[in-house]
């Protein structure tokens, strides 16, 4: 059975391993293991049988705003709405924090399709671009789609 908690320091290791083999497919960006240390708070994680097998994060942008972000599912454990949870639980702590809107950059658009999120321009997210995006090798011709949800 799948358990989802907040991510702890001991999870570090298996975090960074889990984005960077997926950032290594191409299927989203890498997280340096600083910042994994640095914003731990922000990640939630689900487990099988003692096992990391998904996380995702809810970073703040802004008074009005969220990002979701380094949302992966290891490979043999998709198709079975762990994602998809993952997504709700953050939504529901962006509700609790009085958050409207969520956001994510995604190669994943599809999946963000179905839960509910439409997409836009990253022009329609400066804070984002300014804080992160500004610092991407791949500025100024980001390939992400982005994808916004009204709470």
């Amino acid at each position: 059975m799948t358990q989802y908690r907040k991510a702890r320091i001991e999870d570090v290791e298996d975090i960074y391993q889990l984005i960077i083999s997926h950032a290594n497919e191409g299927t989203m960006l890498p997280r340096p293991r600083q910042s994994l240390y640095e914003d731990i708070r922000e990640y939630i994680v689900a487990e099988e049988d003692g096992e990391l097998i998904a996380v995702g994060a809810l970073r703040i942008l802004w008074k009005d705003l969220a990002e979701i972000r380094s949302l992966v599912v290891q490979s043999n454990h998709t198709r079975q709405n762990i994602g998809r949870k993952i997504v709700s639980l953050l939504e529901e702590e962006a509700r609790a924090l009085g958050l409207p809107r969520v956001f994510a950059l995604t190669y994943q658009e599809a999946f963000f399709l179905q839960c509910g999120y439409h997409t836009i321009s990253n022009k329609e997210l400066p804070q984002k671009v300014w804080r992160d995006c500004i610092d991407c090798p791949k500025f100024p011709d980001c390939d992400e789609v982005a994808v916004l949800k009204n709470l």
